[in-house]
């Protein structure tokens, strides 16, 4: 805690399909600023999948293929990895239900969004209009790491060079099991 004072709390939204670097740099970021930060997990079970008009593949299956479970442990490795387990917290965020984000994410919290298209945009202004304070990060889109180029890689064992190595071994089990 800064100063003795209340916690000062950040939070990262996202599906990490699987999680990757510029996942990590967002939360690097987040936490220079804050205390603690809670990761919330996006399309958490296929229920809370939707479409969107800024997005056309979010909800598919393809897009989608670790369970909020999976994608606990993929990050719990990365945290550890990079040494942020400590201060952060991860939990499920379903966007097709703002009455309870309050439940999973504090309203103290400051949502740290990196825009890489029209999707992520459209992200910040319904976390801002859930009540949230949002921290709009411009991102180049052609230096996105883009999880489907991971995903994609899954096929040929290319995708190893593309997430926190931490997490390789996890991953390398989850795929294995599939």
């Amino acid at each position: 805690m800064k100063g003795g004072g209340p916690v000062s709390l950040a939070a990262v939204t996202g599906r990490f399909q699987p999680v990757h670097a510029q996942h990590l740099e967002l939360f690097a970021l987040a936490l220079a600023e804050h205390d603690h930060l809670v990761v919330a997990v996006t399309n958490p079970d296929t229920g809370a999948r939707h479409t969107a008009t800024t997005s056309a593949h979010r909800h598919t299956d393809e897009a989608n293929p670790f369970t909020f479970y999976e994608r606990a442990r993929l990050l719990a490795a990365a945290l550890a990895g990079a040494g942020l387990v400590d201060r952060t917290t991860v939990v499920p965020f379903d966007l097709t239900r703002p009455h309870l984000w309050p439940e999973y994410v504090p309203l103290a919290a400051v949502q740290y969004v990196r825009a890489f298209s029209p999707w992520e945009k459209d992200k910040a202004g319904r976390l801002a209009d859930g009540g949230y304070g949002v921290v709009l990060v411009e991102g180049d889109p052609a230096t996105k790491l883009d999880a489907a180029t991971i995903r994609a890689g899954f096929a040929d064992a290319t995708w190893a060079g593309l997430v926190p190595q931490a997490t390789v071994p996890v991953l390398a089990d989850l795929l294995a099991a599939r």
